[in-house]
């Protein structure tokens, strides 16, 4: 997608007349210190599960609920979250979502039993997944053109930020604040942040505009969305917490898919508004195959930062906060890349996601041949550049995807569009961390953590290829439709 189609989607989606809003950055920058405080809270209790075990004298499988939890609910609201937000406002749904997040982690760090803190974690997810689709709707809504890239751009930094520097948070706030306490106050700490932000929100971002149509809410559509999506994450996250019969909710996914995609085109032929509109994916190429390139890259990227946490703590023996800093050059090289692709993916567009995977592949293979064999003591200068170029690789592909998956989305369809993107995020998220820990422990429990870490990275790159691989074809499909 270049410039030109960037300019042509602004004047079909703006009004000449209308300026942009002076306070956009403002806006912007409270919208992302939000998004960044949900999507930590995916990977900075990776760190503390030990913490979370010893303290509350619970298993090992009812604490992973602690992690997957989260991660279920958080991806089962995506989609109605951005909906309802084009539909009654970004503000509404973001002070409704922040208040929720911040009473959920409040009860999250107060919580006396393992069962509580899993349940306030349910609710805390849900809370986020109405939160997050907001920003890129807020994106659409108030950025155009160039402009739009970079605004993306410093979203998609969040995104990889919040990934990458979550063990590192999580290790340094328990290594000052104490095992015993110190995982309490990863939750706690959303509670000050959350209620500035509130204000803030209040403030700055804008309101909803009037429009009858837009408070038809395809209630069905979202029930049976909410399905397919629950068949699919349940069993994936129960496989990290050692359970195998949820698989059977598999078979739930294409029939309760089937069902949405029904539903949707039946409410489209009688002129109502869908939760999804799925003629996006025929009439917008660009936008299936982000889709799909997001899913790919988030199942393969996602799964290697928990693995690595766990290696480094139980086969090298680290402790939380060392295992967060050998992990931080990747977040130092997403801070370098993401604003700089954001800001030029407008001129070189999909080119940019193709270099960018082929790069991280790269360094994670270099890491996995290079980084297990090595001492405890020379792990830094061993992962360090690969991590470091893994992370230039990484913080190019999340903004510019982003970017050029919801260019042409009206900006009525932003919040569902996003949602969606993002809810392929959470599935890749949740689907790598499966695969790639279920490989690390089998491989470990009869070769060793070394080979076990080495597999699992090995698996990552081959998920990545095929990431690689739809980047190549969304930009020949691009090619074609720009000849045609």
């Amino acid at each position: 997608m270049h410039e030109e189609a960037f300019e042509t989607e602004a004047r079909q989606t703006a009004d000449p007349a209308d300026e942009p809003d002076p306070r956009r950055w403002r806006i912007l920058a409270v919208t992302l210190v939000v998004g960044f405080m949900s999507l930590l809270d995916v990977t900075i209790v990776n760190v503390a599960l030990p913490s979370i075990q010893e303290g509350l004298g619970s298993s090992a499988s009812t604490v992973q609920w602690v992690v997957s939890g989260y991660a279920l609910t958080f991806g089962l609201t995506l989609v109605a979250g951005g909906r309802l937000g084009d539909a009654y406002g970004r503000r509404r749904l973001m002070l409704i979502g922040l208040t929720g997040f911040v009473l959920s982690s409040a009860a999250v760090g107060l919580a006396p039993t393992a069962e509580l803190v899993v349940v306030a974690r349910l609710l805390q997810g849900a809370s986020a997944g109405l939160l997050t689709p907001q920003s890129s709707g807020l994106i659409q809504q108030l950025f155009s053109g160039p402009e739009r890239g970079r605004a993306f751009g410093y979203f998609g930094l969040t995104v990889s930020l919040a990934s990458a520097t979550g063990p590192l948070l999580g290790g340094a706030i328990i290594g000052l604040a104490g095992e015993e306490h110190g995982w309490r106050l990863l939750f706690l700490v959303n509670v000050p942040i959350g209620l500035v932000a509130m204000v803030a929100i209040a403030r700055l971002v804008p309101g909803r505009v009037d429009d009858p149509d837009r408070e038809r809410i395809d209630i069905a559509g979202a029930v049976l969305l909410g399905l397919a999506v629950l068949c699919l994450l349940y069993p994936l996250v129960s496989i990290e917490s050692g359970a195998t019969l949820p698989l059977v909710l598999l078979v739930g996914v294409p029939l309760f898919a089937w069902a949405f995609g029904a539903w949707e085109h039946r409410l489209q032929r009688r002129g109502h508004a869908p939760l999804l509109d799925l003629g996006l994916l025929r009439s917008l190429p660009g936008y299936g195959g982000g889709l799909l390139i997001g899913t790919l890259y988030f199942t393969g990227f996602t799964g290697v930062f928990l693995t690595a946490s766990v290696w480094l703590q139980d086969s090298r023996d680290v402790s939380a906060l060392h295992a967060g800093l050998l992990l931080t050059p990747f977040a130092l090289g997403s801070a370098v890349s993401s604003p700089l692709a954001g800001r030029f993916v407008s001129q070189v567009g999909r080119p940019l996601t193709v270099v960018a995977i082929a790069t991280m592949m790269t360094a994670v293979a270099l890491a996995a041949l290079v980084g297990p064999g090595q001492s405890t003591g020379a792990l830094w200068w061993a992962f360090a550049p690969f991590l470091l170029l893994a992370g230039l690789g990484g913080g190019a592909v999340v903004s510019p995807n982003i970017t050029l998956t919801l260019a042409e989305v009206p900006p009525r369809m932003g919040g569902a569009a996003g949602g969606a993107l993002q809810t392929g995020q959470r599935i890749g998220s949740a689907l790598g961390a499966a695969l790639l820990m279920t490989t690390y422990q089998v491989v470990t429990a009869s070769h060793g953590g070394d080979a076990g870490f080495r597999t699992a990275l090995a698996l990552a790159v081959v998920i990545l290829s095929l990431a690689l691989a739809a980047a190549v074809w969304s930009w020949r499909t691009a090619r074609v439709t720009a000849r045609g």
